[in-house]
C-alpha cells in the first residue's frame, strides 16, 4: 500500500455516538447490550494508542528549551483527527546537553514503534525540539524511522539572541549550543546534506520570531521534493505571532496538518486561512 494511500481515509464514529447507539440497542429488549465500539484516538498523549490504518505514523511532539511549549492547538487538532498522538519530555525541560536530548528521543521513538508496532513516526518539534529531532535523524539513525520533521519556529541555524548567551551562563548548555556563533553542535548537524532523505522536512516560522534571530535560521536547505520552507506572513501578513505563539497559531497548525497529510513536506502551494478571514 502506498504512502498516500495509507494517509486517505476517515477516522471512525466513536465516543459518545458509540454510547448513545449501545444504550438505544439495550432499550429493545433483546438481551445485554454489546460493548460500545471503542473511540477512535482522540486523547492527546495516550500511552496506549495505536495509529490507525488511515495515519499509521505516530506524531511524536517535542518541546523547545524550558519547555516552554503549548501543544493545547496542535495535540487535540491531531488527535480529532485520528492520529496517535505522543508528548515527549527530555533534557531537564531541554536545558540539558543536546546529543544527549536527542538520543533520548531515540529511546522514546524506540519504544513507540516497538509497543505500536509502526514502522515509521511523525516529529514536530518546537524551536530547540526542532534540532533535537534534526540530530536524531542524521547521527542516531532516524533517518530509517522518521516519515516527516516539522520544525516550529526551529534553531536550525542557530540564534544571535543575547538571551541564549545570558541562559549559557546560568548553566544551560541546550542555550549555549543554539549560539549561532561558535556551537561546534551547529555545525555539525548543518555541515554538508542538512536534510538527509529519505524524511520530509517542513519549517514552519514566523517573521516576528524574537528568539530565533534571524527568523530565517530556521529554514533548510535540500530539494523542493523533500524541504518545505514556510514564512506565517507571506500568506498571512497580519499574522503577528511570535516564537512561543508558533505552536498555538491556527495557520501554523494548518500548514502542520497539510505537511502529515500528504506524502512528502507540506505543499508550497498550500494555502491556509488566515485568522481573519
Amino acid at each position: 500500500m502506498s504512502r498516500s494511500q495509507r494517509r486517505s481515509g476517515r477516522a471512525r464514529l466513536g465516543g459518545p455516538v458509540a454510547v448513545l447507539a449501545a444504550l438505544a440497542t439495550g432499550c429493545g429488549g433483546g438481551g445485554p447490550s454489546p460493548p460500545p465500539a471503542p473511540p477512535p484516538p482522540t486523547v492527546v498523549d495516550s500511552p496506549t494508542c495505536r495509529p490507525p490504518r488511515a495515519h499509521p505514523a505516530p506524531v511524536v511532539l517535542v518541546h523547545g528549551t524550558f519547555a516552554a511549549t503549548s501543544w493545547a492547538a496542535i495535540g487535540p487538532a491531531l488527535a480529532r483527527r485520528g492520529y496517535c498522538v505522543r508528548i515527549f519530555r527530555y533534557g531537564a525541560d531541554g536545558t540539558g546537553d543536546i546529543v544527549a536530548s536527542a538520543d533520548q528521543l531515540k529511546t522514546f521513538v524506540d519504544a513507540l514503534r516497538a509497543r505500536t508496532g509502526a514502522g515509521r513516526v511523525a516529529l514536530v518539534g518546537h524551536s530547540e525540539g526542532g534540532l533535537v529531532a534534526r540530530y536524531y535523524v542524521r547521527f542516531l539513525g532516524g533517518a530509517d524511522h522518521v516519515d516527516d520533521l516539522v520544525g516550529l519556529s526551529p534553531s536550525n541555524h542557530g540564534t544571535n539572541n543575547p538571551l541564549a548567551l545570558g541562559g549559557a551562563l546560568l548553566g544551560c548548555t541546550a542555550c549555549e549550543q543554539q549560539l549561532a556563533w561558535g556551537s561546534s553542535l551547529l555545525l555539525r548537524v548543518n555541515a554538508g546534506d542538512e536534510t538527509p532523505g529519505p524524511v520530509d522536512y517542513t519549517s514552519i516560522q514566523t517573521r516576528y520570531d524574537e528568539v530565533v534571530i534571524p527568523y530565517t535560521s530556521a529554514f533548510l536547505s535540500g530539494p523542493p521534493a523533500r524541504v518545505t520552507n514556510v514564512t506565517l506572513q507571506a500568506d498571512c501578513p497580519d499574522d503577528v505571532s511570535g516564537h512561543l505563539d508558533t505552536p498555538l497559531d491556527p495557520v501554523a497548525v494548518q500548514w502542520v496538518l497539510d505537511a502529515l497529510g500528504r506524502p512528502g513536506p507540506a505543499r508550497p502551494g498550500f494555502r491556509p486561512r488566515c485568522a481573519a478571514s
